[in-house]
C-alpha cells in the first residue's frame, strides 16, 4: 500500500476487461455479432488505467452450462438448478482449447491479472467477482480492495450477462462502477440487454462512453 500519502484517482481505480477471447468473437463457438469491433477501443482505453484485470472464460468439458451436456434441450433454453435459472449455451471457451484463448488482436501487455471463471463444473460464472450461486467468490474483490482500488471501469463481452453481473456484484460490493457501453457487445437473448442495463442502472452502476475517458487527460 502507498503509505504516508494519499492515493491518486488513477491509482484507485481499475480497468476490468471481460472475457475478450475467440469464443465470444467471429468464429468462436459462442460467437457475439461484431464483438471483435471493440476490441482496438479497449487496447486504448487500457492505456489511460494503471490497474487492469482481464477476465477468461474457462470452463471444463462437463459443464453444467453446456447444451451438449443436457440431451433432452436445446441451446438458448432455460433450465433450473439449485442455483437458479441457467441459460443453456452451446460448449465454449474450454479449458486450453483455441476458443478459450484471449483474441489476438487484445494488446493490453500492462494487464496484472488474469481472473479464470466458469471452472467448476456443477455451477456457471458469468460476474468476475461472484459465481452464479451468489456465494462462491473469486477473490477479486479482496485484491482490488487490498490495493486500496475503489473505482472500476468494465467493458468486453458480452454487455448483457458477464459484463452486467460483474458491474452489479462490483457495485453491491461497494465499488464505485462505470461500464463503457461502446466498448461492450451485447447478445440481446429475448431482450436481455435493455433489462441488464435496467438491472446494472438500479443498483448504481453508471453508464460511459469511451471519449469520456480518451478524451480526459489520463487521470491524476
Amino acid at each position: 500500500m502507498n503509505q504516508g500519502r494519499e492515493m491518486s484517482q488513477s491509482e484507485r481505480s481499475a480497468l476490468i476487461v471481460v472475457d475478450v477471447q475467440n469464443g465470444f468473437t467471429s468464429g468462436g463457438n459462442l460467437a457475439v455479432a461484431h464483438a471483435e469491433q471493440i476490441i482496438p477501443t479497449i487496447n486504448q482505453l487500457a492505456q489511460h488505467f494503471d490497474n487492469i484485470i482481464l477476465t477468461q472464460d474457462w470452463h471444463p468439458e462437463n459443464h453444467i452450462s453446456f447444451v451438449e451436456n443436457h440431451p433432452d434441450h436445446q441451446a438458448y433454453d432455460m433450465i433450473k438448478l439449485d442455483y437458479g435459472m441457467q441459460v443453456l449455451w452451446p460448449s465454449h471457451c474450454v479449458q486450453g482449447t483455441q476458443d478459450a484463448e484471449f483474441h489476438p488482436d487484445l494488446n493490453i501487455p500492462t494487464a496484472q491479472m488474469i481472473i479464470r471463471k466458469g471452472f467448476h463444473s456443477h455451477i456457471d460464472s458469468y460476474s468476475a467477482f461472484m459465481e452464479a450461486d451468489h456465494k462462491t467468490t473469486t477473490g477479486l474483490a479482496g485484491y482490488l480492495k487490498e490495493r486500496g482500488i475503489d473505482t472500476v471501469y468494465i467493458v468486453g463481452i458480452a454487455t448483457d450477462f458477464c459484463v452486467a453481473w460483474t458491474a452489479m456484484d462490483a457495485a453491491k460490493l461497494g465499488f464505485k462502477t462505470f461500464v463503457i457501453s461502446d466498448a461492450t457487445k451485447a447478445i440481446d437473448l429475448q431482450g436481455s440487454l435493455q433489462h441488464a442495463w435496467q438491472e446494472m442502472l438500479a443498483v448504481g452502476v453508471k453508464r460511459v462512453v469511451a471519449n469520456q475517458i480518451l478524451n480526459a487527460e489520463k487521470q491524476q
